[in-house]
């Protein structure tokens, strides 16, 4: 390979969106896309554009966000993870780098995403977990809330559940699965779909908590998607519990596995 072709690089990174004004970079703001580009662009000694999965707002974390960026530079997998790593600000790190397809695009090129919503409740507020999730004083009832969710699963015309200002062409979105657990005082969201809207997630949240609350009932969810008026559906959920876990990718154009280096320190999420 010629030394001055171009090589496309992925990235495995996680982040805590609790000081950022979100991924897209903004004039005079902190942002995740400034912060990997400043740091990728020092390890490749030439400025970069990174593109991600999933572009996350103000305050949203993300447990392995996928990026991909193109560069003439020649480094190793370990110098990519550890030199950017160096230069980034420890509220964002590198969890793994390698070489893709040039076909490989980390936003256009996914088939899924996958989210986490985390909800505290309890009588008190969270001091350790005040910006990692989103703290409810009222009871929940789970069972509503799993009652409602199977109507949310498949696809559907999330009208209701985009921001008014979402600027997708089209809001059908196939979801794949909407799983609640409770773990102790967490109840843990856990939702894929094919793709999102802008504040899918955090308005479905919303709305599922809602029902938890026996404010309305579980049939909601589906007199919602019917309608197809955000207008009526709910309040928007505080982004401090959203987390981006993941993308897929077609077979052939998966991002490089974690080498074992590591793999041996961590671990990739389920």
């Amino acid at each position: 390979m010629p030394v001055d072709e171009t090589v496309r690089i992925a990235m495995g990174v996680e982040y805590d969106g609790d000081a950022f004004h979100g991924w897209q970079i903004q004039d005079n703001r902190r942002t995740v896309q400034g912060a990997l580009e400043r740091a990728v662009g020092g390890v490749a000694d030439h400025r970069v554009r990174v593109h991600c999965a999933g572009r996350t707002d103000a305050g949203v974390h993300a447990i392995e966000q996928v990026i991909h960026f193109d560069t003439r530079a020649r480094r190793s997998e370990r110098s990519w993870v550890l030199g950017t790593n160096v230069n980034l600000p420890p509220d964002v790190n590198v969890l793994w780098a390698g070489p893709v397809s040039p076909e490989f695009h980390a936003r256009f090129r996914a088939i899924a995403r996958h989210y986490l919503y985390r909800i505290l409740v309890r009588p008190t507020r969270p001091s350790l977990l005040r910006n990692r999730v989103v703290w409810v004083h009222r009871a929940l009832d789970l069972d509503a809330m799993r009652r409602a969710a199977p109507a949310l699963v498949g696809e559907h015309d999330f009208t209701s559940f985009r921001a008014l200002g979402c600027q997708a062409k089209s809001p059908v979105r196939r979801m794949h699965y909407l799983a609640l657990e409770r773990r102790g005082e967490l109840i843990e969201l856990r939702i894929g779909a094919d793709g999102f809207l802008h504040h899918m997630v955090r308005n479905i949240a919303g709305v599922l908590m809602a029902i938890g609350q026996g404010d309305r009932p579980a049939s909601w969810v589906g007199e919602l998607l019917r309608l197809r008026d955000r207008r009526q559906g709910g309040v928007t959920a505080p982004p401090q519990g959203l987390y981006f876990l993941r993308a897929d990718y077609p077979e052939g154009l998966d991002p490089p596995p974690r080498p074992a280096w590591t793999r041996d320190r961590g671990h990739r999420p389920a």
